[in-house]
């Protein structure tokens, strides 16, 4: 895993704890954030894992329950249909915690929070201004109106293409697509993408220069 993608995610979850006034976030505020989240994904794993468990339990029992009481062949097939179902579940819930723990390690390297960091503390600074631009670009919508989640991968985007200017343009788009695709909904990919697709018409018709 890239650590800048690491780092993005780092920043994602950490955007969402902030609070509404962010013009007393200094870099102590900032890396308690980041640290907050490495916590998180830490307990998610934990309680997913639970969750996994209970899941197998569910499904372990409604087998044993459909041979004993399950009126006629179909509903005995159903029940056994909700069993591999709720089976298939947490065999998911389980593969995707094992992938944190090796993602909280990566977390933990300097060169990814160093990253994050840059990240917030630019959205710090910068935020109501690429808030603006989004509203310019999002054709009817307004950036309040959005999802947190989706929000956040916009105002993350922003921040590398406007501010921080660290990555190419379509990569920036690629990344947050790859963020709402893990994050949010297929809804959402498309949304994301269009919206960051004319904030770059609007930069670029920003630099050409006036006659």
């Amino acid at each position: 895993m890239q650590a800048r993608r690491i780092a993005r995610e780092l920043a994602l979850m950490s955007i969402g704890q902030m609070p509404a006034d962010r013009s007393r976030l200094q870099a102590k505020n900032l890396e308690e954030l980041v640290l907050a989240s490495v916590r998180t994904l830490r307990e998610e794993a934990n309680e997913s894992l639970q969750r996994a468990c209970t899941e197998l339990r569910q499904g372990h029992n409604r087998l044993e329950a459909s041979e004993l009481t399950a009126p006629t062949v179909e509903a005995a097939r159903r029940e056994v249909a909700a069993a591999i179902a709720l089976a298939e579940q947490a065999i998911n819930r389980v593969g995707a915690s094992l992938e944190l723990p090796e993602f909280v390690r990566l977390a933990d390297e300097l060169q990814v929070r160093a990253y994050a960091f840059e990240l917030l503390g630019a959205f710090v600074r910068q935020g109501d201004n690429l808030d603006k631009l989004l509203d310019t670009c999002m054709e009817g919508w307004q950036v309040e109106r959005l999802t947190r989640i989706d929000r956040d991968i916009l105002r993350l985007a922003l921040v590398e293409m406007v501010e921080l200017k660290s990555v190419p343009l379509r990569v920036a788009i690629d990344e947050a697509v790859e963020l709402a695709k893990k994050y949010s909904t297929d809804t959402a990919v498309r949304f994301i993408n269009g919206v960051l697709r004319r904030v770059v018409q609007h930069l670029q018709l920003e630099q050409r220069p006036r006659h």
